[in-house]
């Protein structure tokens, strides 16, 4: 009698809350195939719609369908190991609290939120009082990690323009941690000079993670790239920090492996794989 292979071990799954790039370089298809190649099973809830390709975002709607409905649809597969990374949201105001409620009553273990401003390229989405608000809803169930650029967070911080390369770290983080975030990771790309340097700041203060030199080129992609890895590590095992040093320096090992779709627009990271 043949004895049947073991069960290979139950992989934690991850539900990400994003917008729809139709051209995956940015967004819940970005975040399937970043989670996907660390292990994780991902599952996807869209709060936007985009219409968008390498070039630039030109239109962001509401989903369609209800997102608070379809995640309470995966209720039942959102036990154990699992966690939640929510990014783009084109919510209206009512579907967001109900969105937040729903995440505190499930509360998922590990929590990411990567606040958009707006894509890289194209229209914008929401400025600096739009997400204080969207703080005040979401954070204060406590435990979430906020993942913002400076921009993003001197803009929550209500700070002008030119205060965004000078402004402490501290001033950065305020806006997140005084409405309950348990951590900031103030990512570091969008700083001046020749090397890169995020900070991991809570309330006891600010970490920073080993600085990198910055390398040529630009790449679509990389806070959502950043924020999935760093929830993918966490639900394979590593703490906090770790989790968000090894983040920068896979999306530093892959810098290379991009390439551009059809020959337009900026490029985006390969698939891991057999091609990449």
């Amino acid at each position: 009698m043949t004895t049947p292979p073991p069960m290979p071990p139950t992989p934690p799954i991850a539900l990400c809350l994003g917008g729809m790039d139709p051209s995956a370089g940015a967004g819940l298809l970005r975040d399937v195939m970043t989670l996907q190649a660390l292990g994780v099973h991902p599952m996807a809830v869209s709060t936007a719609e985009t219409m968008q390709n390498g070039l630039a975002c030109q239109r962001i709607e509401a989903p369609s369908m209800d997102p608070v409905k379809r995640i309470e649809t995966l209720g039942p597969h959102l036990v154990g190991r699992w966690g939640v990374k929510l990014g783009m949201t084109a919510l209206d105001e009512p579907t967001f609290l109900r969105l937040a409620a729903t995440l505190r009553a499930l509360a998922p273990p590990i929590r990411i939120w990567d606040p958009i401003l707006a894509p890289s390229a194209g229209v914008g989405l929401h400025d600096g009082a739009a997400l204080r608000h969207m703080a005040d809803v979401l954070l204060n169930g406590g435990g979430w990690v906020v993942s913002p650029n400076r921009g993003e967070s001197a803009a929550a911080a209500g700070l002008p323009p030119d205060q965004i390369q000078t402004a402490e770290a501290e001033l950065l983080a305020r806006p997140w941690l005084e409405r309950g975030a348990g951590a900031v990771w103030l990512k570091g790309g969008h700083n001046p000079g020749s090397d890169i340097q995020d900070l991991w700041i809570t309330l006891e203060g600010v970490t920073a993670l080993p600085a990198s030199p910055r390398l040529p080129g630009q790449r679509r992609g990389t806070g959502c790239t950043l924020a999935a890895t760093w929830l993918g590590l966490r639900l394979m095992g590593r703490p906090d920090l770790g989790a968000a040093e090894e983040s920068a320096l896979r999306l530093r090992n892959r810098w290379h492996q991009a390439f551009t779709p059809g020959g337009a627009g900026r490029p985006v990271f390969a698939p891991e794989g057999p091609c990449a």
